[in-house]
């Protein structure tokens, strides 16, 4: 039977698009698709000098059209949460404190097999720091360029693509600072992207959480489709809030990676903490600039000094030691 997906607009302002994203994260929402007139407008104005003609209906049948884009399953599960964003974004917009746009919510059914042969096209491999090679699934067996580690993924629909700026920034991070034999813990694994990537670069084992049930299957697909087998293992729950999870990933990690959103990470200071070996790593992203000072206040509360601030799209990471008693 064929799967039916809502494919979600919000419709907002290029000042509110960050904004919006977080606000959509923090909901549960992920594989977000950022859409900015400004984006196909600068792109036309760089290819002028190429194209003997630039299509300007193109350009006109886009203008004034900003929006966010996500995709919930079309059946009784997907609604509730749509709906469940939908009642929030007024309180959102009295929230952010600027101009937000209208905000109207529009929606188009597409079935799962129409909508996979489509976004395919527009996902290609690109590179991530200076070792790694994000390659998708169906694209296995092209070249991969020397020197580069190839990360086989199959994001879906619901965990997105890796390419987004926050994503990117913890591959970095984990690029610069997993070493051979490491352990690593990945909360709010989703894809299981930077567990996998961990791996592929040389850690012993790796261990994700996370509260989405399905993060588990598709982050064990992705683990297959690398070659990674028993040395990585995925958990469901709310480590925050439930301690008998908490027991269940006890260890001492050599870096621990949360790439979520600063609501989470604030609480998730409290505890992180306990699963870090002595000269451990806790690399953190998921941060919208202006909540970055409340992250790392509370990392500071708990604990740990800041080493690296990274930036990229509006977006934060810290990379954090717990503090030298």
């Amino acid at each position: 039977m064929d799967q039916y997906w809502l494919e979600v607009s919000v419709d907002t302002v290029t000042d509110c698009m960050d904004d919006l994203a977080a606000y959509l994260t923090a909901c549960g929402i992920v594989g977000l698709v950022m859409e900015d007139e400004s984006d196909l407008e600068d792109f036309a104005n760089e290819q002028k000098p190429f194209w003997d003609d630039v299509d300007e209906s193109l350009v006109e049948s886009r203008r004034g059209v900003t929006r966010v884009k996500f995709y919930v399953t079309d059946d009784e599960d997907g609604r509730y949460r749509l709906e469940g964003v939908t009642a929030g974004l007024e309180a959102f917009r009295a929230r952010v404190g600027k101009e937000a746009g209208t905000l109207k919510v529009s929606t188009v059914s597409l079935r799962e097999e129409d909508w996979s042969n489509n976004w395919k096209k527009y996902y290609q491999p690109f590179p991530v720091g200076e070792r790694l090679y994000v390659v998708p699934e169906w694209m296995r067996g092209e070249p991969v360029p020397e020197g580069r580690t190839p990360l086989y993924l199959n994001p879906g629909l619901i965990f997105g693509t890796g390419s987004h700026g926050t994503t990117r920034l913890c591959l970095e991070g984990v690029e610069k600072f997993v070493e051979t034999d490491d352990n690593i813990l990945d909360l709010g694994t989703g894809s299981g992207i930077l567990a996998i990537a961990a791996l592929c670069l040389g850690a012993k084992s790796a261990k994700g959480c996370d509260i989405d049930p399905k993060a588990s299957r598709v982050a064990a697909e992705n683990a297959s489709l690398n070659g990674i087998g028993e040395e990585f293992q995925c958990f469901t729950g709310d480590i925050i809030n439930d301690p008998g999870l908490r027991a269940e990933l006890a260890g001492k990690y050599d870096l621990v990676l949360a790439n979520i959103i600063a609501d989470v990470i604030i609480p998730l200071a409290d505890v992180v903490g306990e699963f870090l070996a002595e000269d451990g790593v806790f690399l953190t992203s998921g941060i919208i600039e202006h909540r970055a000072e409340d992250v790392a206040d509370a990392l500071k509360r708990n604990g740990f000094s800041i080493l690296e601030t990274n930036h990229r799209d509006g977006w934060v990471a810290y990379t954090c030691k717990r503090a030298a008693k």
